[in-house]
């Protein structure tokens, strides 16, 4: 059942497509079997239900870490991973560019279940190239085809889709009973939950490629036409248009009043988003290269890398550079904190964690493929996934919490 390639983004008219519960979709008999063991929780302080680890989108793990990691397990991936996994109690949410959502057991890496963004089983499916928004019930996840699919999460059974113009490639945010998510058509949707229909629409002026932050009852996006975006969720309406000079790959994160985000000129930019105002600018000292990954924010510094190959730390209040961790490739991959220490992964191969306080390498272990996935922290575990043809999923932790 496995595609052997990806279709090209074909545009669609914007529909909601219910989907009864009695259609597999993909599923496979074995994981069928397994799927009624799977229990929906909620998710905890220490879990990672989505791209960032929630809607201000910090990058901050609520899980700790042990001061050693181990290699506990490793599957592999055909046609690779370039999105960050789930991680919610004792499952793992893998969005797979061959077109599997595939939800595996946290302890040992085993699939429970098994969604096929298609059911037509001769088709290519197209790819999951954002990372799956977890709930107590549900894995909402966009694929290239510009598809938002709600999938059960005990089962794995689809419960809705809605389609849009273009490529998701951005997480989905959930605020109340609602489901924000942009897409490469240029428009920002807001959606019911519980059903996928529409309750707004927001076009902007070009694609939109990250993930949107949500605060207070605001949420924010960017994207292609090089605006910041203020949207009030309650009405769909335009709050504040904010010029940044420059286009977005990554995803906004959020601290108080202030945006945090690096973009395609090379800067990290951090904008008050209530007063409308630029309050600093960061360029490397060294060159100017476009910044893909998303920043990791805390009270006292902003952590992204770039294609200059070096991981930047910033003041978070003064926008100064506090120091940098050189690699051998660029750096796609959004850093995550975790305590006194961050960890990402490069182009070169390799998974680093280094010190919060100086940028000292702590950690460092190749993966044998290029990583532009971020880390999901959670549970007490690392998993990070390796692109390419045979690309692969790691998951480091302690072996001794294993017995």
């Amino acid at each position: 059942m496995r595609a052997t390639g990806l279709i090209p983004t074909i545009p669609f008219v914007i529909a909601v497509v219910a989907v009864s519960g009695a259609m597999t979709c993909g599923l496979l008999s074995e994981s069928a079997l397994r799927a009624a063991d799977v229990e929906a929780a909620a998710p905890t302080e220490s879990s990672w239900p989505s791209f960032r680890n929630g809607n201000l989108q910090q990058g901050i793990a609520g899980s700790a870490l042990p001061e050693k990691l181990e290699q506990l397990w490793k599957i592999d991936v055909p046609d690779g991973v370039v999105a960050t996994v789930a991680i919610v109690g004792d499952y793992v949410y893998l969005p797979a560019l061959n077109g599997h959502l595939i939800c595996l057991n946290l302890k040992d890496g085993s699939e429970v279940w098994r969604y096929r963004s298609i059911d037509d089983p001769e088709e290519f499916a197209p790819g999951f190239r954002a990372t799956p928004r977890v709930t107590e019930t549900m894995a909402y996840v966009g694929d290239e085809d510009g598809v938002l699919h709600a999938v059960d999460r005990v089962t794995g059974k689809p419960k809705w889709k809605f389609t849009t113009n273009d490529e998701i490639s951005g997480c989905a945010a959930i605020y109340n009973d609602k489901v924000i998510v942009g897409s490469y058509d240029s428009t920002l949707y807001c959606l019911d939950a519980e059903t996928g229909e529409e309750d707004w629409h927001f076009e902007t002026g070009d694609r939109i490629n990250g993930s949107p932050g949500v605060a207070e009852n605001y949420t924010f996006v960017a994207g292609c036409d090089h605006h910041l975006r203020v949207i009030d969720i309650a009405a769909g309406t335009e709050k504040s248009d904010i010029p940044l000079e420059t286009y977005l790959i990554a995803s906004p994160a959020i601290w108080g009043d202030e945006l945090y985000v690096g973009t395609q000129g090379g800067e990290v930019v951090a904008v008050n988003w209530k007063t409308e105002e630029i309050v600093w600018r960061y360029t490397a000292e060294s060159r100017q290269m476009p910044i893909h990954a998303s920043a990791a924010v805390t009270e006292e510094g902003v952590y992204v890398g770039g294609h200059d190959k070096q991981l930047h730390a910033i003041n978070r209040k003064t926008g100064e550079g506090l120091w940098t961790f050189p690699t051998r490739a660029s750096i796609d991959s959004s850093p995550v904190v975790v305590g006194d220490r961050i960890y990402f992964g490069s182009g070169d191969r390799n998974l680093y964690g280094v010190s919060i306080e100086d940028g000292k390498e702590v950690f460092k272990e190749n993966l044998g493929k290029s990583i532009v996935a971020g880390p999901a922290v959670g549970e007490g575990v690392l998993v990070i996934g390796t692109e390419g043809s045979q690309g692969e999923l790691f998951c480091f932790g302690s072996k001794s919490a294993e017995q």
